[in-house]
């Protein structure tokens, strides 16, 4: 069972462990986001498979700069006061994609609150500009809320991304902790937007766990998702960022992401990514 413990910091378990970063295809990527100036949510967030994924020549590009204007608790991402909109960025992010030859992209972006749109533009002109380099490369967009706008939607709809990702990261219980600023309710009705705007496209949403969560609400909020037609799932362990961010209430066991993973395709969803260091745009192309 998840159940919600007191807050002592658990010991990291030792099946708990990811490679290293490490390899010349890691210096290589590393050394080609580096010239063109990009940001990566690999290692802006922190993210433990970076060694992993960079290796494999994959990466999920943040576009929008590399500050936030919002403060979620379980985020390593920065916060303060956004930079100006680089529109040349979705360019630069297309020849990364065609220089790794990749057939499968994801790009993210930090919350922008700043601008009225979200940053939706910038997600259409990415979009545009890798399918103009690289016209078979599939292309999954992770968005932030948009704060609710249905127009935004629209714009990020009308570029026909071949994924359109939104996580909810933990039950309701909890946003305000874990997503402040967010609104269960408000992510469930993007999700839900999207779909009906455009059926055709797979939508999809994350948690973390390990942050206090039962399992009933786990449950309960994968039954949420699939009630707004979300078709993919993914699941993984919260993992502290530093210690000023919110703490690790428990490691889950890989036992429990397996139940959760059965369920989750009990409920209907097309495919369930479960596993402790599983992440949004982890196996991201198997998933689709």
């Amino acid at each position: 069972m998840l159940v919600s413990i007191t807050p002592v910091a658990p010991k990291r378990p030792e099946w708990l462990r990811a490679p290293a970063p490490a390899g010349a295809n890691y210096r290589d990527l590393k050394s080609l986001v580096e010239r063109l100036r990009l940001h990566t949510v690999c290692e802006s967030a922190a993210c433990p498979n970076v060694g992993e994924c960079w290796n494999h020549r994959t990466a999920t590009f943040m576009i929008l700069g590399n500050v936030c204007t919002r403060r979620c608790g379980f985020c390593a991402v920065g916060k303060g006061a956004p930079l100006p909109v680089d529109y040349d960025e979705p360019n630069r992010v297309a020849e990364a994609v065609e220089s790794l030859g990749l057939r499968y992209a994801v790009i993210t972006s930090v919350n922008r609150d700043d601008r009225k749109d979200g940053g939706a533009e910038l997600f259409a002109l990415t979009i545009a500009a890798i399918r103009e380099r690289t016209p078979d490369c599939k292309v999954e967009i992770l968005i932030p809320d948009f704060q609710g706008s249905h127009a935004a939607m629209d714009t990020v709809l009308a570029a026909r991304p071949d994924v359109l990702n939104h996580n909810i990261e933990t039950v309701p219980r909890l946003y305000r902790q874990v997503r402040l600023g967010a609104r269960f309710e408000r992510s469930l009705d993007i999700l839900l937007y999207a779909k009906r705007g455009a059926p055709g496209i797979p939508t999809k949403s994350g948690m973390m766990l390990g942050l206090g969560e039962t399992e009933s609400e786990v449950l309960e909020s994968m039954r949420e998702l699939r009630a707004h037609e979300v078709d993919i799932l993914t699941l993984g362990q919260y993992l502290r960022p530093s210690p000023k961010h919110l703490p690790i209430l428990r490691y889950v066991p890989k036992e429990d992401f397996d139940r959760l993973r059965d369920a989750g395709i009990e409920m209907g969803f097309r495919h369930v990514e479960a596993g402790p260091l599983v992440r949004s745009s982890y196996h991201a192309s198997e998933a689709f």
